[in-house]
């Protein structure tokens, strides 16, 4: 395997680490990156690489919240009479984040084989990169933080969370980012920006399980010969190294500023893809 592609897959690996957690897509950059850049590896472009690379992120996700998450199980595990206010603040969260969790996963089971033939294409991830960019910057317009903004994830609706994990369902799509689009509906639903993207990167992560589960026959039965190790640890490391700075730089950045940089972004991105449409770069990879 040349040094070439490891090098290529260490790039998509922080590419992956990056656009998964800030909100600019983490599946269309993953689509667009090697197709700008001509890269035609069939590894790169494999089922098991991306199967990779999402063990990568779901690592940090796992690693950076593991208070949480243990705080989770905790309260999952405790039984009635010794839970505290706080415990039984902990065990909603935990079922509720199974609630928002469920759309992704049966629209995932349902409609991920139409998302890979009809929507895996630069231009969809063109205007979805743009159509959730302005839905980005109207959240922000309306967004007014005081005494009515809620800062606690404990402090979650049943309505908040449908509405979130709703928004989330809708991230197959390649462009729209499902930090995104979830930080978007939180937003709305009246959350902080920082607690609208803990709760973000919180529900992804048994999404993220999930999907790898379901494809994890498939990356055994494929096997991984001794020459692909290389390229794979790469993008694999890179993914969970970045992806941890990721969320704890998108935490720090949304505490005090507005997502309007994300949208610069975005729509930036949009623009290229579509020059490089627009001047013949050829889909699919030749």
């Amino acid at each position: 395997m040349p040094v070439g592609e490891t090098l290529q897959a260490a790039l998509l690996g922080l590419v992956q680490g990056l656009t998964e957690f800030l909100p600019i897509s983490s599946s269309g950059h993953l689509l667009v990156v090697p197709w700008l850049l001509g890269w035609t590896s069939p590894l790169l472009n494999s089922l098991t690489f991306d199967v990779a690379l999402h063990l990568g992120t779901l690592g940090a996700v796992i690693v950076y919240f593991r208070h949480e998450w243990r705080a989770l199980g905790r309260a999952l595990t405790t039984a009635a009479p010794r839970r505290t206010a706080e415990i039984a603040g902990q065990r909603r969260l935990a079922w509720l984040l199974v609630l928002g969790a469920v759309p992704a996963g049966l629209a995932g089971l349902l409609m991920d084989d139409v998302v890979e033939t009809l929507f895996r294409h630069p231009i969809v991830v063109a205007a979805m990169l743009v159509v959730v960019g302005v839905l980005m910057w109207i959240a922000e317009l309306h967004y007014a933080p005081g005494e009515r903004t809620r800062s606690s994830l404990t402090a979650l609706s049943v309505r908040d969370v449908v509405v979130v994990g709703l928004a989330q369902a809708t991230a197959l799509i390649p462009g729209v980012s499902r930090s995104g689009i979830t930080i978007v509906a939180g937003l709305t639903t009246g959350l902080s920006r920082e607690t609208a993207a803990r709760f973000s990167f919180l529900l992804g992560a048994p999404v993220i399980a999930g999907a790898g589960l379901l494809k994890i026959g498939q990356l055994l039965g494929a096997g991984l010969d001794a020459a692909q190790l290389a390229p794979f640890l790469a993008g694999m490391v890179m993914a969970f190294a970045v992806g941890y700075g990721a969320i704890a730089l998108l935490l720090a950045y949304v505490r005090e500023r507005p997502l309007h940089i994300f949208v610069i972004y975005r729509l930036a991105l949009a623009a290229l893809i579509g020059a490089g449409w627009y001047l013949g770069r050829p889909w699919p990879p030749a």
